[in-house]
């Protein structure tokens, strides 16, 4: 690659080139720059509510990730073969792998975890583009916590990536956690239609208290299935469950 005065640019490889345009793309302070299939794409600033709810999760996963690794803010995050440059809100990176010298970006395959904030801007590349990609490139996990989901807020925890495709390992409503069940996973008790909800005050503390053992239990043995992970059990138990 040769790169001339001013601007031009001498490439045969176009990710160097999308590379370079991205370099020198200058955008408004506190707005950020991404590549999302070959295309470069300035993304505005965000709310305030949306850099809370980033630094809440970044307080908890410091807390559980172990030594040597850290939880950055705006690392761009590189997929050439997707011709993509992702900036995750957090990015969870062994520092090890972190760029240095001039470079600006670190590899997809360097990152353990991301986790994006939806916001009006952004919404529908974290809910499909970047799923995708995310999963395509191996990441291992990805947290997307969707303030703007069409029937209230949503935190969904996406991991075991094959091909550009994620299993949901928990989601639910950000304000009151419910629990993906696994395939293999089946639940004895009878789930109570609305219709048979029962009407006198004691029999309705007697079914809600029956209702949150059996959610209780699901939990437990997904738990146990999916635990394993100290970075996936910490955001479930801090996102999910700590509110």
């Amino acid at each position: 690659m040769n790169a001339f005065t001013g601007d031009y640019l001498l490439t045969d490889d176009e990710w160097e080139e999308l590379v370079w345009v991205w370099r020198r793309t200058d955008v408004p302070k506190g707005c950020r720059v991404e590549i999302i299939d070959g295309l470069v794409t300035v993304v505005p600033y965000s709310a305030n509510a949306h850099h809370v709810v980033a630094d809440r999760v970044q307080r908890s996963l410091y807390e559980v990730i172990p030594e040597g690794w850290g939880v950055y803010q705006r690392l761009a995050v590189a997929d050439p073969p997707g011709l993509g440059l992702y900036v995750p809100d957090l990015a969870v990176v062994r520092e090890k792998a972190l760029p240095t010298g001039d470079d600006s970006f670190v590899s997809a395959s360097a990152v353990e975890l991301v986790v994006e904030v939806t916001s009006k801007a952004t919404a529908d590349n974290d809910r499909v583009k970047k799923v995708a990609r995310y999963a395509q490139v191996g990441v291992p996990l990805y947290l997307l916590i969707d303030s703007l989901a069409p029937g209230g807020p949503t935190v969904t925890l996406y991991g075991e990536p094959t091909g550009d495709v994620y299993r949901v390992l928990y989601g639910g409503s950000s304000a009151k956690p419910s629990h993906c069940r696994s395939p293999s996973t089946s639940d004895s008790t009878p789930a109570t239609s609305p219709s048979a909800d029962p009407s006198s005050p004691q029999q309705r503390r007697d079914h809600h208290q029956n209702r949150h053992r059996r959610h209780r239990r699901q939990q437990d043995r997904l738990a146990g299935q999916y635990l394993a992970d100290p970075v996936a059990g910490r955001v479930r138990e801090e996102v999910l469950g700590g509110r």
